[in-house]
């Protein structure tokens, strides 16, 4: 398989699980916080953070779909290097709220660390393009 095969595939991996993340916490609030790490989960008014956590993950979700479709794959690589900061955060987030060091490591820094080796893929893939050679005409 060639690299850039391998980095289209981490990259659209990378835009799909997010994006179900985001549709899980918008669809299924009841379910979906149990992998993330932190109890006991906000109930009443405070369960809109679903929604907020929803609509974030299905927008950098679109980024990547976007960028990928473009063919923007240096920008992409720029962008899904950024997006990496979004585990390492909900990684943060899980230790300082009552969650395990082991969640926090097993899921969030190893989902930051698959989306940072993407971005690092996507940013030094060489270019595939050659440029355009000039026609030289004969002269008489």
């Amino acid at each position: 398989m060639k690299r850039r095969h391998l980095t289209t595939a981490l990259a659209a991996l990378t835009g799909v699980t997010v994006l179900f993340f985001g549709l899980n916490f918008l669809l299924n609030p009841a379910g979906a916080p149990a992998g993330f790490g932190i109890t006991p989960w906000p109930q009443g008014d405070a369960d809109g953070y679903f929604v907020v956590k929803g609509v974030r993950d299905i927008a950098v979700a679109s980024t990547v779909f976007l960028l990928l479709t473009l063919g923007q794959r240096r920008t992409l690589g720029w962008v899904v290097l950024i997006d990496a900061t979004i585990p390492l955060g909900d990684a943060l987030a899980v230790v300082s709220h009552g969650g395990t060091l082991s969640t926090a490591l097993s899921v969030h820094i190893s989902a930051a660390f698959l989306v940072a080796l993407t971005a690092i893929m996507l940013l030094t893939e060489g270019s595939t393009r050659t440029a355009p050679q000039p026609h030289l005409t004969p002269s008489a």
